[in-house]
């Protein structure tokens, strides 16, 4: 039964992104209905994990949830993480690896809401085009989504956390930085389709203010995303 409800589950992601997704072609037209779009997918994967596969998702710590511009610093665990910043904020846009801007479907949408891609392999030339192209989207209203890690891990697996968001925080000079902890990997795998039932947490923490060194600022980083990550297993 177990095993008929993940395919199910699995069916019923890539069926909505097929879906809303070629549905939703005539409203990308601008960058707001396509993130209609985008939010319309995002609540039927929820509505499929809870129903489905008997994901219950929990939202712990809202009082230190921003509000308007921010940029946003979240453990990753799973594709869970990337679709729950859709159900929460309005406009929000991801720092993410370069090959998903070539997707079909995922890849339009991307371009049209000006999702930030990255080169992995122009290391330092694609360190600064990110930390440009952040500066240029943190407008009034738009949340920006970074995974430290760079990409999913395991739960409890030891973090490798990366230097792009100590150089977005200390280009931004005056941005605190929102923190997101989660234990996604528990019911949705990072890799593979072994999804289980049970609850998922996200948990906004205090944020970090603005103003830090870069050693500190790192390690106050990973340190409370990962003690809260692993309180929440």
């Amino acid at each position: 039964m177990l095993g008929l409800r993940r395919f199910l589950f699995f069916l019923w992601i890539y069926l909505a992104m097929a879906v809303v997704g070629i549905g939703g072609v005539p409203l990308i037209a601008t960058r707001r209905t396509a993130m209609w779009v985008i939010r319309a997918w995002a609540f039927t994967v929820f509505w499929g994990a809870r129903w489905i596969m008997g994901i219950e998702v929990e939202v712990r710590g809202r009082q230190h949830a921003p509000k308007g511009a921010a940029l946003i610093a979240a453990k990753h665990q799973s594709m869970m993480d990337i679709v729950f910043p859709f159900t929460q904020f309005p406009h929000a846009i991801f720092v993410l690896k370069q090959e998903l801007m070539w997707m079909p479907i995922l890849g339009w949408y991307a371009w049209r809401t000006s999702m930030i891609p990255v080169d992995r392999s122009a290391h330092a030339a694609a360190l600064k085009k990110m930390v440009r192209d952040v500066r240029n989207r943190l407008d009034g209203h738009t949340q920006i989504v970074i995974y430290p890690e760079g990409t999913r891990t395991e739960p409890g697996a030891d973090p490798d956390y990366k230097p792009g968001i100590a150089a977005i925080y200390r280009d931004l000079g005056d941005v605190a930085v929102h923190l997101v902890a989660t234990n996604s990997g528990q019911c949705w795998p990072a890799h593979g389709r072994a999804f289980n039932p049970g609850k998922v947490v996200f948990e906004f923490l205090e944020p970090i203010p603005a103003g830090m060194k870069r050693g500190p600022f790192m390690e106050l980083l990973k340190t409370r995303i990962e003690t809260a990550s692993k309180a929440l297993l």
